[in-house]
């Protein structure tokens, strides 16, 4: 049996102190030890991107960090980018623009896409196509997140 290792995890402004496995994914400790399950996993090898997370301002696929490695840094996930009743104008810009379809892909799209825009707000749109091509949808045909995506990049540079 492996030792647990006590840490914190800051997700969307709130500690979580939980005891976990040093092996333990981000992805896994978020969604089942800290109960925020809005983060989904997919392939688990890193490929999908479902599991797209920001730690620290960067966005990172949480099935390829563990949970020790984000203790103590700031932790975002899709439950954290409305304010309340108010969509994250990506949130919006996805329904607007139909950004998805089965939704299963869409809390890693959003994340991608706002830690990318959110520390280059001028990204060129080669740049942002080449940023969203590193994560899979199986349904769209992308056509109707990268409407979303520039459109969200319009109103978060405002």
């Amino acid at each position: 049996m492996t030792d647990k290792t006590n840490i914190t995890l800051t997700i969307n402004g709130h500690d979580h102190a939980i005891a976990v496995e040093p092996r333990r994914t981000l992805v896994d400790a978020i969604r089942e030890d800290c109960g925020q399950t809005g983060t989904h996993i997919g392939c688990e090898h890193g490929i999908c991107g479902a599991c797209t997370v920001i730690v620290d301002g960067e966005p990172v696929r949480s099935c390829l960090m563990f949970a020790v490695q984000a203790a103590h840094k700031q932790i975002r996930t899709v439950e954290g980018l409305a304010s309340g009743d108010t969509l994250h104008p990506m949130q919006q810009a996805f329904m607007d623009h139909h950004g998805l379809q089965c939704g299963f892909c869409t809390p890693g799209f959003l994340m991608l896409a706002v830690g990318v825009l959110e520390r280059n707000p001028d990204i060129s749109d080669d740049d942002l196509l080449d940023v969203l091509s590193s994560n899979l949808c199986r349904c769209t045909g992308y056509q109707g997140i990268i409407k979303a995506v520039r459109a969200a990049a319009i109103e978060m540079r405002k």
